[in-house]
């Protein structure tokens, strides 16, 4: 009994660490469910900028520019109003979203970033590349993304999420 306590305090606490910080997964999970690939998308004026700087960056520094993939801003959109119906920022589900591109795009990595309540995409890029675990998926071995900017109707408080791919 202790040891699955130990096990599970390790499990919540591991959890609790990663909660706010970027994540990544590699693409080895497979799943039996049927998923669709969402092929439109409409991007608003913030989520358009957004992409634009993380591309102008990647570039700036030797990197490959990422294709804009619109089931992957989808699947973004979905972990905002998620975010914004729960009033909370993390990665919850992530693992499913990740399995989802994998399954759907067959990517072969992806990693994913959340942000709240910048006011700017400038701001939202800035605070990314200040963190570490951020600034490793900017800068990672990806070939594609997506970005979904939200607002929440309630607060007025700007959710950003950013998944990045290797296709």
């Amino acid at each position: 009994m202790k040891k699955i306590m130990r096990v599970m305090l390790f499990t919540a606490m591991l959890i609790a660490v990663n909660a706010c910080s970027a994540d990544t997964a590699e693409g080895s999970e497979s799943s039996t469910t049927t998923e669709t690939l969402i092929t439109t998308y409409t991007y608003n004026d913030t989520e358009l900028e957004t992409m634009k700087l993380i591309n102008e960056y990647r570039v700036s520094i030797g990197l490959n520019a990422l294709e804009m993939v619109n089931h992957i801003s989808f699947k973004c959109e979905e972990h905002n109003k998620y975010m914004i119906a729960n009033n909370v920022v993390n990665h919850n589900d992530f693992t499913s979203r990740s399995a989802n591109i994998v399954n759907v795009l067959g990517a072969k990595k992806v990693g994913e970033n959340v942000a709240y309540n910048y006011k700017t995409p400038q701001a939202a890029l800035k605070a990314w590349l200040e963190s570490p675990g951020h600034k490793e998926n900017i800068e990672g071995d990806y070939t594609h993304f997506g970005l979904s900017v939200s607002t929440d109707p309630a607060t007025g408080k700007i959710y950003y999420t950013n998944i990045f791919a290797k296709i």
